[in-house]
């Protein structure tokens, strides 16, 4: 079986995601991607890239199914290039533009609707749509139904159930390396309680609440044994939360690890944690945080977006109001993650390790291989 892949944004967890699908799937691939930089003309320009430029790979061999990213115009790609338009094709869901959040001088209507109706024309133009959470899915199928009620005429009343009809969840696997320290006593050893917060240093993963969360530990506190490992990539503009964080952490003596790691030395960091904190204004599955809990992290996260999907009760912090005011709800997870962060280091709460063997890719593969096998061979 011959599969395409299709990256049209290949941001690091799509490309991870498409070097398992390689790796672990029995089909012949080819992966064509475009990189990861100016979103607003990537994601309605890569039909045109392909198709005028590349258009001898997208022909190179008789597929049998495409599988492509969201970000993919592939309503668009399948008219410049009709010899695609027969072929099955997967539309993989690594996010929505429904549910992302959109950062100061970016919220103007255009250019929201602009990625919203790529991909809800990419999402009908194709045989078979995957989600990497409930979630993700849910809040697709409500923001493409909220688009189309607001179009002035001729919508047809269809659209929503015939998305949802060929609409599937499979989370994107973790490797089996990520399992590689074994299970993890739930009694931690002496010294400080260490908590690692492991995401991209940019508005939506949060700074604000992480820094609340710390300035209320200092308050609460202050000579609770603690050490924060800030870890991830970073970019050439950052959140100033960034920087009064670090000031108050060295201030606590609470600093540990800082910035962008090397893998082996980031993995080291993972397995030597005790918590993983999230305070991410969006996360569609949260690999960041799958990858710490597989290393024996105890996952902290918030009560809302993807997490609920995937953890229990225990393990998140929950959001105490409905006022829809970001401030609020900003104050009350802070005071809600702190108390359990105190709670972990008084020993008060006992340390859980959530078994996560059923999002590898041993358990994974099979999936996968099915969907794509039922799009290459219909019933």
């Amino acid at each position: 079986m011959n599969v395409l892949i299709l990256s049209a944004y290949d941001a690091q967890s799509h490309r991870r995601w498409h070097l398992g699908l390689v790796k672990h799937l029995p089909f012949e691939f080819s992966v064509m991607t475009l990189p990861p930089r100016y979103f607003a003309w990537r994601i309605r320009g890569n039909a045109l890239t392909w198709a005028m430029a590349h258009k001898a790979e997208l022909l190179a061999k008789p597929w049998d199914v495409i599988v492509a990213t969201s970000m993919v115009d592939l309503a668009s790609l399948k008219g410049l290039v009709p010899e695609l338009a027969q072929v099955p094709t997967l539309l993989y869901f690594h996010e929505n533009q429904f549910a992302y959040p959109q950062s100061v001088g970016q919220a103007t209507i255009n250019a929201q609707i602009e990625p919203q109706m790529v991909s809800l024309y990419g999402a009908l133009a194709a045989d078979k749509i995957a989600f990497n959470s409930n979630y993700n899915k849910k809040t697709f199928l409500q923001g493409a139904q909220a688009l189309l009620k607001k179009l002035p005429d001729h919508v047809p009343k269809n659209i929503p159930a015939c998305l949802e009809d060929k609409s599937v969840v499979l989370p994107v696997p973790l490797e089996p390396s990520c399992f590689s320290r074994g299970a993890r006593a739930c009694e931690r050893g002496e010294g400080p309680l260490t908590v690692v917060w492991n995401h991209r240093w940019e508005y939506d993963k949060g700074p604000d609440l992480l820094l609340a969360i710390v300035q209320l530990l200092a308050a609460l506190a202050p000579t609770l044994a603690l050490r924060f490992h800030i870890v991830g990539e970073q970019f050439r503009q950052m959140p100033a939360s960034f920087n009064a964080l670090n000031t108050l952490l060295n201030h606590c003596g609470w600093s540990g690890e800082w910035g962008y790691l090397p893998c082996d030395q980031y993995r080291a960091v993972l397995h030597a944690s005790d918590i993983v904190l999230s305070t991410a204004l969006h996360d569609f599955q949260g690999l960041a945080v799958m990858d710490a809990v597989a290393a024996g992290c105890t996952p902290l996260l918030p009560a809302r977006l993807a997490y609920p999907d995937f953890f229990a009760a225990p393990f998140l912090y929950e959001q105490h109001n409905n006022t829809g005011n970001r401030e609020r709800t900003t104050d009350d997870e802070a005071l809600a993650a702190a108390q359990k962060i105190i709670a972990y280091a008084r020993g008060d709460t006992p340390m859980l390790c959530p078994d996560l063997h059923n999002l590898s890719w041993t358990a994974l593969a099979r999936p996968y291989s099915e969907q794509l096998r039922r799009l290459a061979v219909p019933c």
